[in-house]
């Protein structure tokens, strides 16, 4: 007898105990032999199925077999997504200095990137904090060298334009994948990466350091154990 079926007949027989049906009482055989007790018993149980099946309103026995299924609850979870799209769908982020920081990091280091790129530059900052060769704050890794000629770690500290935030669209992404950074996602874009710089240039210490990927307007570089931190 298959599961369903037996299923079945179990909630046709309720049905009729419920309603005061009287059912035959089993009486087994006291033979020494397993088998014909084991044969006795499927007679009497598939005797009395079909007098149980019988008795049931057809319409009942249709309402028995058509048993509603669960419905599925839909996700609350936003799957993540290297898109606007997917940024879009995310709060309007905030934080501590660290937060402000790298977000003004991105805005004038990566705005114009896509957010792939945009997400790698943050691993390079978040790599260097992480490496014994750089400071150990987002801050003080972002503003190493600033003031000093030629020694700036990264561009916009030193490159003398004003840092003004004027384009509030990028400055909301940016800040968004600050935030998402900074709350533990795994770096998997560039490999170790602690440095990067863009096509347009060839870097001398670009030529010794491997190139872990490129992605837009950036090349990636991971540090060689052995140099030294200035890029």
């Amino acid at each position: 007898m298959s599961q369903q079926l037996l299923a079945k007949s179990i909630c046709v027989f309720a049905i009729l105990f419920s309603a005061g049906s009287a059912s035959a009482d089993m009486s087994l055989s006291q033979s020494n032999a397993p088998r014909a007790i084991l044969d006795a018993e499927l007679i009497q149980l598939f005797g009395q199925e079909r007098a149980a099946f019988s008795a049931v309103d057809p319409e009942q026995f249709t309402r028995l077999q058509n048993v509603p299924q669960p419905r599925s609850r839909p996700s609350s979870v936003k799957e993540f997504s290297y898109s606007r799209e997917y940024l879009a769908t995310l709060p309007t982020a905030k934080g501590d200095a660290q937060w402000r920081c790298l977000s003004e990091a991105l805005y004038f280091e990566a705005r114009g990137e896509s957010v792939r790129g945009q997400f790698a530059v943050a691993e390079v900052i978040l790599n260097r904090v992480d490496s014994v060769s750089y400071p150990s704050t987002i801050c003080r890794v972002i503003h190493q060298g600033t003031g000093k000629l030629n020694r700036c770690q990264f561009t916009y500290t030193c490159d003398g334009i004003s840092d003004r935030v004027n384009e509030r669209d990028a400055w909301n992404r940016v800040s968004k994948i600050a935030h998402i950074m900074l709350t533990g996602k795994a770096r998997e874009l560039t490999s170790g990466a602690t440095h990067y710089h863009t096509k347009a240039v060839n870097p001398r210490w670009a030529r010794v350091f491997p190139r872990t990927t490129t992605i837009g307007a950036h090349h990636f570089y991971r540090q060689p154990v052995r140099t030294a931190s200035n890029s």
